[in-house]
């Protein structure tokens, strides 16, 4: 059984702050209406891994050490000859993070890895789903610190969907603004 006297930082304000800012802001009766996050998948597709098999291998090892959790290969689903592609040959690599894993994730993300982005003006505020998911990629796996840039050997990027229990985009974006994503447009820490 894990230590449950730990809670991240991130869970902590969740309960202390975002839950009565949404509950102010769309007006919930019960605490049990606002919107939660589930889990945030991570997901790497490998170009050239038909060719070449340790590719899968370097993604599987790198984005274990990105999200602190086993990553596995992913599979292919069908034969598609133009790619030389068989059934069940590993193509790309995933992690599903929950609970601590996630919070701790998401933190390391907003306040060490998206600062580090060349040029970052914020993340695209249009890519949810209509279900209260939001989907964003990263070109670059070097912006994670657990990442040693001279032991890569080639740039993957990713994509980073964060799962809510939010009916709406709105309420998702505002569940997602008040953790402190870094949207395009929103300031951080500026009240004018």
């Amino acid at each position: 059984m894990a230590n449950t006297s730990y809670n991240p930082r991130l869970q902590k304000k969740y309960k202390d702050e975002v839950v009565a800012a949404l509950m102010k802001k769309f007006n919930y009766k019960t605490v049990m209406q606002v919107p939660r996050l589930t889990k945030i998948c991570l997901n790497q597709g490998i170009n050239g891994a038909v060719s070449d098999k340790k590719l899968v291998d370097v993604a599987v090892e790198e984005m274990s050490r990105i999200a602190g959790q086993k990553a596995i290969p992913t599979l292919s689903k069908k034969d598609i000859s133009n790619f030389k592609l068989r059934k069940h040959m590993p193509i790309g690599a995933r992690v599903t993070l929950r609970g601590v894993k996630m919070y701790e994730f998401l933190d390391r993300l907003i306040s060490v890895s998206l600062p580090r982005v060349r040029d970052f003006k914020g993340i695209n505020d249009k890519a949810f789903d209509g279900r209260g998911n939001y989907t964003m990629g990263i070109t670059e796996q070097i912006i994670f610190p657990e990442i040693d840039i001279d032991k890569v050997s080639k740039m993957t990027g990713m994509d980073i969907t964060f799962v809510t229990t939010a009916n709406t985009n709105a309420e998702a974006f505002e569940l997602l603004k008040e953790l402190g994503m870094p949207f395009k447009g929103i300031k951080r820490g500026d009240n004018n």
